[in-house]
């Protein structure tokens, strides 16, 4: 689906991946409701588009909120939502399971799964109703791959992979296509957003920056994605490597995120 012209909702706009989305959006002439929990980051996505968005705040957590936004989003740009890419997630303490308290796993899954469920089932009828519709949904590469440290993140993302492959099942052959996307290592404050201290990076840091996206390029290969109606988009090269590494093997290279991993994880 070509995206020019278009009303596009885009979650967790205020930063990271969102943020880039919403104004690659709008560089491709799409009309873009954007939407984040944070209404001063969201007001630097706004200052970042000259305005040419509007801005929702809106806690994906909450159903009622998330129920009350295709009428906010209709109303601001008078017509239905023709697209969602729900980019909002976070990120879990790098810790092992036995270390990870109830309350975190529940914040995890409430933002990852929760909000991307409420998400889904608000706005299918809404992208039914459009002559033509996209919705996407951001997993990770750690929603097909167990990283260590990141097992209750990874989980939630693998739900979030599963109902949206199950979506494209259910909407094939209507007006609605839908794209599953899975980032690996992009450039983000994905961690400060989370609440959770990132590990220092131990080893030979400039080769590990080699290896990651930077949100503008996830960005533009989300929406690339979007406007191919792809199946499913791996963000990254990291992404794509290890996609085809646990296909031929998946014990050799969850042994090898794991040898990654080691050096990052508290215990």
């Amino acid at each position: 689906m070509k995206i020019a012209a278009k009303t596009v909702v885009v979650t967790g706009a205020g930063s990271g991946i969102g943020r880039e989305v919403a104004l690659e959006a709008v560089r491709r002439g799409a009309r873009v409701a954007a939407v984040d929990l944070n209404p001063d980051t969201l007001s630097v996505t706004a200052r970042l588009a000259d305005g040419r968005l509007s801005t929702h705040v809106a806690d994906i957590t909450d159903r009622t909120a998330v129920q009350e936004l295709p009428a906010k989003v209709e109303a601001e740009h008078g017509g239905p939502a023709d697209a969602l890419v729900h980019c909002a997630g976070i990120i879990q303490p790098f810790v092992t399971l036995t270390d990870l308290d109830y309350d975190a796993i529940d914040r995890v899954f409430a933002v990852n799964w929760q909000g991307t469920l409420h998400l889904a089932k608000t706005f299918l009828p809404v992208l039914h109703s459009r002559p033509e519709a996209h919705l996407v949904n951001i997993s990770s590469m750690g929603g097909f791959l167990p990283v260590p440290g990141q097992i209750i993140y990874g989980a939630s993302k693998a739900a979030v992979k599963l109902l949206t492959e199950g979506l494209h099942a259910e909407c094939a052959g209507t007006n609605v296509h839908v794209t599953v996307a899975f980032p690996g290592a992009v450039a983000t404050n994905i961690s400060a957003n989370s609440g959770v201290a990132l590990p220092a990076a131990g080893g030979d840091s400039t080769a590990a920056n080699h290896t990651i996206t930077t949100p503008q390029r996830a960005a533009r290969e989300i929406l690339d994605g979007v406007e191919a109606n792809a199946y499913r988009v791996l963000v990254g090269r990291d992404a794509r490597l290890m996609d085809r590494m646990y296909r031929l093997s998946p014990q050799r290279a969850a042994r090898l995120i794991t040898s990654k991993m080691q050096e990052l994880i508290k215990r």
